[in-house]
Protein backbone atom coordinates (compact mmCIF):
# COMPACT_ATOMS: atom_id res chain seq x y z
CA UNK A 1 0.00 0.00 0.00
CA UNK A 2 1.19 3.12 -0.84
CA UNK A 3 1.76 5.75 1.74
CA UNK A 4 -0.13 8.94 0.06
CA UNK A 5 -3.55 5.94 -0.35
CA UNK A 6 -3.20 5.77 3.33
CA UNK A 7 -3.49 9.64 3.86
CA UNK A 8 -5.84 9.55 1.49
CA UNK A 9 -8.25 7.25 3.48
CA UNK A 10 -7.64 8.93 6.25
CA UNK A 11 -8.23 12.58 5.21
CA UNK A 12 -11.67 11.39 3.80
CA UNK A 13 -12.82 9.90 6.80
CA UNK A 14 -12.05 12.51 9.27
CA UNK A 15 -12.46 15.97 7.14
CA UNK A 16 -10.40 18.78 8.09
CA UNK A 17 -7.51 16.51 8.96
CA UNK A 18 -3.90 17.18 8.47
CA UNK A 19 -2.16 13.70 7.89
CA UNK A 20 1.06 12.94 7.26
CA UNK A 21 1.93 9.10 6.40
CA UNK A 22 5.42 7.64 6.07
CA UNK A 23 6.67 3.80 4.98
CA UNK A 24 9.13 2.91 8.09
CA UNK A 25 9.87 -0.14 6.25
CA UNK A 26 10.03 0.50 2.53
CA UNK A 27 7.79 -2.80 2.36
CA UNK A 28 4.19 -1.02 1.72
CA UNK A 29 2.69 -2.58 4.82
CA UNK A 30 4.33 -1.13 8.07
CA UNK A 31 3.91 2.71 8.64
CA UNK A 32 3.51 5.73 10.75
CA UNK A 33 1.03 8.56 10.77
CA UNK A 34 0.39 11.99 12.24
CA UNK A 35 -3.07 13.00 12.45
CA UNK A 36 -4.04 16.40 13.37
CA UNK A 37 -7.81 16.76 13.71
CA UNK A 38 -10.20 19.08 15.30
CA UNK A 39 -12.64 16.00 15.98
CA UNK A 40 -9.97 14.39 18.54
CA UNK A 41 -11.27 17.54 20.85
CA UNK A 42 -12.77 15.67 24.27
CA UNK A 43 -11.23 12.32 23.02
CA UNK A 44 -8.75 9.85 24.47
CA UNK A 45 -6.47 7.98 22.92
CA UNK A 46 -8.06 5.02 22.49
CA UNK A 47 -11.34 6.78 20.60
CA UNK A 48 -9.00 8.87 18.11
CA UNK A 49 -7.00 5.48 17.01
CA UNK A 50 -10.44 4.07 16.62
CA UNK A 51 -11.45 7.00 14.14
CA UNK A 52 -8.27 6.34 12.50
CA UNK A 53 -8.91 2.72 11.86
CA UNK A 54 -12.69 3.34 11.25
CA UNK A 55 -11.12 5.75 8.20
CA UNK A 56 -8.98 3.33 7.06
CA UNK A 57 -12.06 0.15 6.75
CA UNK A 58 -11.24 -2.58 5.33
CA UNK A 59 -7.12 -1.36 3.91
CA UNK A 60 -6.32 -1.78 8.22
CA UNK A 61 -7.75 -5.30 8.36
CA UNK A 62 -6.48 -6.56 4.86
CA UNK A 63 -3.35 -4.81 3.49
CA UNK A 64 -1.63 -3.00 6.29
CA UNK A 65 0.75 -4.94 8.46
CA UNK A 66 1.42 -2.21 11.18
CA UNK A 67 0.60 1.53 11.78
CA UNK A 68 2.06 3.43 14.53
CA UNK A 69 -0.04 6.73 15.47
CA UNK A 70 0.57 9.96 16.97
CA UNK A 71 -3.02 11.56 17.15
CA UNK A 72 -3.08 15.48 18.29
CA UNK A 73 -5.75 18.31 18.36
CA UNK A 74 -4.63 21.32 16.79
CA UNK A 75 -3.58 22.54 19.74
CA UNK A 76 -1.37 19.78 20.57
CA UNK A 77 0.47 20.34 18.04
CA UNK A 78 1.21 23.47 18.20
CA UNK A 79 2.94 23.05 21.19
Amino acid sequence: MDPAEIKRLIEEGLPGSTVEVRDTTGGGDHFEALVVSSSFEGKGLVERHQAVYQALGDAMRVRVHALALKTLTPEQHQR
